[in-house]
């Protein structure tokens, strides 16, 4: 499917529910559901620890350091459930990424992996000083909280969607 096909295909209205019953199968029985469901809150953890460390920073100018550190992990969590979540994606929908119930949740992932990953990048060359790259790890911090509220909508639409749908 060309790019523009994709795009026109994702804007397509979804049948009302957002699994078909055998998706729904596939989601209920994959191992990738369960390792989705325990990355997710790790995932959470992780950046409550990182943010209060990198605000820390900020307020105080100590423990940068740490705050740096948490960010590279954080990171490296994000990259995991990134790859997890593709396999799911795959063994539910037939695809890796962009599978039209979740293309819009996986577009913006990618926005957040391309500020963390400027994070590392910029971290690792001393392309910028401790405070822009704290600020950085901000603006890759909202736009995970951004890309975590959209899965926890979806998430939300599926647990309604179960519940009307037989």
């Amino acid at each position: 499917m060309s790019e523009s096909g994709a795009w026109r295909e994702a804007s397509r209205q979804r049948p009302k529910s957002l699994y078909t019953v055998a998706e729904r199968a596939r989601r209920d029985t994959t191992r990738w559901t369960l390792v989705q469901g325990i990355l997710a809150p790790l995932q959470f953890l992780v950046f409550l620890v990182s943010l209060a460390l990198v605000l820390r920073f900020l307020a105080t100018g100590s423990g940068y350091g740490s705050a740096a550190a948490s960010v590279v992990v954080k990171t490296g969590v994000l990259y995991l459930i990134m790859v997890t979540g593709a396999i799911w994606e795959k063994v539910v929908f037939g695809q890796y990424l962009f599978a039209p119930a979740f293309f819009w949740e996986d577009v913006f992932s990618f926005a957040v992996i391309a500020l963390h990953t400027a994070y590392v990048w910029a971290l690792w060359s001393h392309a910028l000083a401790p405070l822009p790259l704290m600020l950085l790890a901000l603006a890759a911090y909202a736009a995970y909280v951004i890309n975590a509220t959209q899965f926890l909508l979806k998430l939300r639409a599926a647990r309604l969607d179960a519940a009307v749908t037989p």
